[in-house]
């Protein structure tokens, strides 16, 4: 059984917690933020609160989840060994910067978990494959093989689309209020039915999303006319400009 320990108990950090199963993995998580860790060794069985040093001296497989600044500073004085399994889903830390704060370490890959990892369903990119990330996720979680830093990049422009998704929800919602005058009905409604698409998708990249699409769009309806004006108003470019437009941030090549 693998001890796991937590460096960084933001957010994501207790997240990936509750999503692992303390049956299957002692976990050590840092004190840095008290309340949080406090409330995990409290909640989950096998969860323990223990110092960044001690976190790392008695862990198989380090998450760091720390800020990149906080990262600089500490990593260097904590005992990393050559046989530490290291798993970083600090968004801006690059692969040699962090390998060069932890040098024993060779077993080191990048993810980027989502809140959902703590119920379980989450995609989690990685690069490189080392099998530390399906080893500790893969139970609960699809674990997708990247083939470089970049494209692992690319993967949090692609989380960007969530908030423009959520916001045509958001006004087809408002939308269907205004018709009937019942808002938390029409939210319901809404949020139940692509819910119901969503949960009966295969998530295998068997062109699902193609499939859903051609069943919907049959010529006339109302979901194709809705999306023949969507088109002509640019929607779609709109949304490829935006997102080429973090091309940069990401550290991708130009379009």
């Amino acid at each position: 059984m693998a001890r796991i320990g937590f460096l960084g108990t933001g957010a994501i950090a207790e997240a990936m917690v509750r999503g692992m199963d303390g049956a299957v993995h002692d976990i050590l998580v840092s004190e840095r933020n008290a309340a949080t860790a406090q409330r995990l060794a409290r909640d989950l069985a096998g969860v323990s609160v223990a110092a960044n040093a001690e976190v790392v001296a008695q862990s198989d497989i380090v998450i760091l989840c720390l800020m990149s600044g906080i990262a600089e500073r500490v990593l260097p004085d904590l005992p990393f060994r050559a046989d530490h399994k290291v798993i970083s889903v600090m968004a801006d830390m690059p692969r040699d910067r962090l390998a060069a704060l932890i040098p024993p370490v060779t077993d080191l890959s990048l993810t980027i978990p989502l809140p959902s990892v703590a119920t379980g369903g989450c995609p989690m990119p990685v690069w490189p494959d080392t099998g530390s990330v399906r080893e500790v996720f893969g139970a609960r979680n699809p674990v997708i093989p990247v083939e470089s830093e970049a494209a692992l990049n690319a993967h949090f422009g692609a989380c960007a689309v969530s908030l423009p998704v959520m916001a045509l929800l958001r006004t087809g919602i408002d939308w269907l209020a205004g018709q009937t005058g019942d808002r938390t009905g029409a939210e319901i409604y809404v949020t139940a039915m692509f819910g119901a698409y969503f949960a009966a998708m295969r998530k295998d990249g068997s062109g699902e999303v193609d499939a859903l699409m051609a069943d919907l769009g049959t010529e006339g309806g109302l979901n194709d006319s809705l999306r023949t004006t969507m088109v002509r108003a640019g929607a779609p470019d709109a949304l490829l400009d935006g997102l080429d437009g973090l091309r940069e941030r990401l550290g991708l090549p130009s379009a």
